[in-house]
């Protein structure tokens, strides 16, 4: 008998239920996004260069500045383009006149032809005379619409309207036809945001392309701020890069303030399908092993450690697709002392303060 009470009072006491806090599973409105990341790029972008030779004789715009489509912008020596129009015309009117002489031989010859007061030989020469003096009129006529031409050239003006560069020349330089690059000029608004997606999404993109909404697409710029404009699906590329299984797709936004620059880079945030009303727990009630995610829920004073599959993280809460149900109550704090099946009561206890130690201290006085 004395041996079997020893042995009772050997035994450790039962552990004590683990003190934690709950979170109900409740649902909620999640709207999350898929990322991109993407490149600013102009919708319209144009190298300008010189048709002609010559040297600059005039720069018609300031640096930088939004220049309308049609606008002067640079002047080449223009003086032996205006000798060569005024040449080419001078040399059509001389044609013009052959031309007008010769039909007037040609009349007065086929007259005597009829009285036979002329030999057909001449009137035949006289025909031939006319048809090539028509021809001539046809090359001078020629000859001034490419000197026209080319005195059109000696004026560069904006294809379009768009933001102009700096400038690449300065006045007094020569230029050459198709080799000199004067300047660029891009369109502003609206703009394109190219990024590349897996062909996989594909078929995603091209049902957006037909029925996006405002809130589909959101621009994050380099500084984390979001942009305030809508964007739509421009164009998908015609096929897919066959060495990565990519393809390009390009979003268009408007930019009448001018936010977007070609060439920065940004992130683009494409609504998820799966966005909508979804059960929602802290992020800090999950715990991850082997690549897997549990949580602990509280059933009565007991402990149940279930695997649940994730959805997107938002904020400090995570989306459940699977595992839970609304009104389960979750683990919160304290789980990390806890296994299944574990006994658990409600409520942390309340921390330590300061003088915890002094007041632990006068309790075990009082208590001797």
């Amino acid at each position: 008998m004395a041996s079997a009470c020893k042995q009772k009072a050997k035994q450790a006491p039962p552990m004590p239920p683990t003190p934690v806090n709950v979170a109900e599973v409740k649902p909620g409105e999640a709207i999350y996004y898929d990322q991109y990341q993407g490149t600013v790029v102009a919708l319209n972008t144009v190298e300008l260069r010189a048709q002609v030779s010559g040297f600059i004789t005039g720069i018609f715009f300031n640096e930088g500045e939004v220049v309308q489509k049609g606008k002067a912008l640079y002047e080449i020596d223009r003086r032996k383009f205006l000798d060569a129009y005024a040449q080419a015309q001078a040399n059509q009117l001389s044609a013009e006149a052959n031309l007008a002489k010769a039909q007037k031989d040609i009349d007065r010859y086929n007259m005597l032809l009829k009285n036979d007061a002329i030999a057909r030989q001449t009137v035949d020469q006289a025909e031939a005379t006319y048809q090539t003096a028509k021809s001539q009129v046809a090359v001078a006529k020629a000859a001034v619409a490419s000197a026209k031409t080319d005195l059109s050239y000696a004026t560069i003006v904006a294809p379009f309207t768009g933001r102009i560069g700096i400038s690449q020349v300065k006045l007094g330089t020569q230029v050459s036809p198709g080799t000199t690059v004067l300047n660029t000029i891009s369109s502003e608004h609206p703009i394109g945001v190219d990024v590349v997606i897996n062909e996989q999404d594909i078929n995603r993109f091209y049902r957006l392309q037909k029925a996006s909404t405002d809130s589909t697409f959101k621009l994050q710029l380099s500084d984390g701020t979001i942009y305030n404009q809508p964007g739509k699906v421009r164009a998908i590329d015609r096929g897919v890069n066959n060495q990565t299984g990519t393809i390009k797709v390009r979003i268009e936004f408007g930019n009448k303030d001018d936010v977007l620059k070609d060439g920065m880079s940004c992130v683009l945030n494409v609504l998820n399908n799966e966005s909508g009303n979804k059960l929602i727990i802290p992020k800090k009630a999950i715990t991850e092993q082997m690549g897997e995610f549990f949580v602990f829920t509280a059933q009565d004073t007991v402990a149940k450690q279930v695997k649940v599959k994730l959805g997107p993280t938002i904020g400090l809460n995570v989306v459940v697709l699977d595992g839970l149900k609304e009104g389960d109550k979750v683990i919160t704090d304290g789980f990390q002392r806890l296994r299944d099946g574990g006994k658990i009561t409600l409520g942390m206890p309340p921390a330590a303060g300061p003088g915890s130690d002094k007041a632990q201290g006068k309790s075990a006085a009082a208590g001797k």
